[in-house]
């Protein structure tokens, strides 16, 4: 998919496809084959998804050979590595307040690096905080167009704070 943008309150991109993998197995066994992040973080190109699993990111043309590349280095260990470039699609939002609408976390206290698995609205999702204080968020691309929809309405408009 190509890019799409959205300009209101706060900018919502739809990113195109991005290299994507899964690796899972022991997390003394990945080390082998990656820098494995601190719990709920993401480091460079690797987020930690849970105790047992990593996605590693790369350009989408360098899937193939990253697969490759950390399969050889997890011979002899119980591990899955697979290819969910295209059951992946990803955003990144100017802004958390536009994630706060429609997350159930306190996006206002996450610093640069954290990574979190959450609902967006009705939908599975993963964030992180970048450096530059936007976050990038992934989903399912099959609900892709929802996310877009959700994101867009609730980045239209900042947020009614009320006094008294």
């Amino acid at each position: 998919m190509s890019e799409r943008v959205f300009e209101g309150a706060a900018t919502v991109r739809q990113l195109p496809q991005r290299g994507m993998i899964t690796v899972r197995g022991d997390m003394t066994d990945l080390a082998k084959a990656v820098k494995v992040p601190a719990q709920g973080t993401v480091a460079g190109n690797v987020a930690w998804m849970s105790p047992d699993e990593l996605l590693v990111m790369c350009p989408h043309e360098e899937v193939g050979a990253q697969i490759d590349a950390l399969r050889a280095k997890l011979i002899g260990t119980h591990h899955l590595v697979e290819d969910v470039s295209d059951a992946r699609a990803i955003f990144e939002i100017s802004d958390g307040e536009t994630l706060a609408k429609l997350c159930p976390v306190d996006v206002a206290r996450m610093e640069p690096g954290r990574f979190r698995r959450t609902r967006l609205a009705q939908i599975a999702c993963a964030f992180w905080k970048k450096e530059d204080g936007s976050f990038e968020l992934v989903c399912f691309s099959s609900v892709a167009d929802y996310a877009w929809g959700v994101l867009s309405n609730a980045a239209a408009t900042p947020v009614a704070h009320f006094s008294g």
